[in-house]
């Protein structure tokens, strides 16, 4: 199963350091029933793409919770073994938690197929978006308009033996 964990660039450069991405429970994004009934569709590209966009903005909380980290989003797309990764069943259709799935344990960065990063020239609009976040999330529309504006950065994709280089602990 293909699960999204999101992560800011110094918590990747902590899992690069230690080969794990966090010790448990870690939450992540994937595939789950409910993402599948709110998106309506059977498109598996076009549900995964939303899962690591769920995924994205859990990033972003974790920025607004950092005023130290780089204000790039950061989401691992990793395998789990199918059963790995479980939803809450409280939380299903609570459209904050879509796609929201918890895994036990830690997991290996070993284990993880990619990475999603913001290009630099987000950065500008990726830290209007954690300082709005709060805002937003209260029901202020402009600040949701200026949060709309980070989702309207495409995280870019990195093999990852590219990481070393993105956490700058490479060559």
């Amino acid at each position: 199963m293909r699960v999204y964990v999101p992560l800011t660039l110094p918590g990747l450069a902590e899992a690069y350091k230690t080969g794990e991405l966090g010790t448990g429970p870690l939450v992540a994004y994937a595939v789950t029933p409910a993402l599948r009934e709110w998106y309506l569709s059977d498109d598996i590209e076009e549900l995964e793409y939303a899962a690591l966009n769920r995924a994205a903005l859990a990033s972003l909380r974790l920025l607004a919770a950092d005023a130290g980290a780089a204000r790039r989003r950061v989401v691992v797309a990793v395998d789990v073994p199918d059963g790995a990764a479980v939803a809450d069943p409280d939380r299903g259709l609570d459209p904050a938690a879509l796609g929201e799935v918890r895994i036990a344990g830690g997991v290996a960065l070993a284990k993880a197929a990619a990475v999603h990063v913001d290009s630099g020239d987000a950065e500008a609009d990726v830290a209007a978006a954690a300082e709005a976040l709060e805002a937003a999330d209260g029901g202020d529309d402009d600040a949701q308009f200026i949060v709309d504006g980070a989702e309207d950065h495409e995280l870019l994709w990195y093999a990852t033996q590219e990481i070393a280089n993105l956490v700058g602990l490479g060559d």
